[in-house]
């Protein structure tokens, strides 16, 4: 998935019967985007439970690596989080749909995929800010990072940066592999990993 996801994403939404209409907002909308800046499309329906049903085959002609809803978004609606080659990151806003925060990921083989998808669109997106000179913001986050995901994981105390947090994140996932027997794919990991601060 290479094309540009302003106009791939909205043809591939459209495409179903109950998506009346995807609008980009945010910094790439505004014209302030950075380079890693997230795709942020407001996602409106006629059938809501029909479009959230299909989710899953709607996106699949973007290819994603990673797809899942956001666990700590805002109130007042639900995002739909997808990581797609580039690194892109591609955010699906449904103000239809409520949203309550999650509590911390609870870590087994189940889980363990989902909590990599997870790690990686996380890293991405403060990276992102970063970029963006918001250093109080990714403090915040990584100790959110810290308190939702790593500490699960075992890591016992918050990273001060997004490097740190790479090779927590990395050394405790490995050994929880190890523990529950089993591998996550590295497709995410590889796409996003260059990307990322390495100081």
């Amino acid at each position: 998935m290479t094309d540009d996801p302003a106009a791939t994403v909205p043809a591939a939404l459209l495409a179903h019967p109950h998506v009346v209409g995807v609008e980009l907002v945010g910094s790439r909308a505004a014209g302030t985007a950075g380079p890693l800046s997230d795709h942020d499309f407001v996602v409106r329906s006629d059938d809501l439970d029909a479009v959230l049903g299909d989710l899953p085959a709607i996106v699949a002609p973007l290819e994603p690596l990673s797809q899942q809803w956001d666990r700590l978004g805002p109130p007042d609606y639900s995002c739909y989080m997808l990581l797609l080659r580039g690194p892109a990151k591609i955010d699906l806003i449904f103000p239809d749909l409520p949203h309550r925060s999650e509590a911390p990921w609870e870590v087994s083989a189940a889980t363990l995929p989902g909590i990599d998808a997870h790690a990686w669109d996380w890293l991405l997106w403060m990276t992102s800010k970063r970029q963006a000179g918001r250093d109080e913001l990714v403090r915040e986050q990584l100790d959110l990072f810290h308190e939702h995901l790593l500490a699960p994981l075992g890591v016992p105390a918050p990273p001060s940066t997004i490097p740190a947090a790479v090779a927590a994140y990395r050394s405790a996932r490995d050994a929880a592999e190890v523990r529950l027997g089993l591998t996550v794919p590295r497709a995410l990991e590889r796409e996003v990993l260059p990307v990322l601060p390495v100081a």
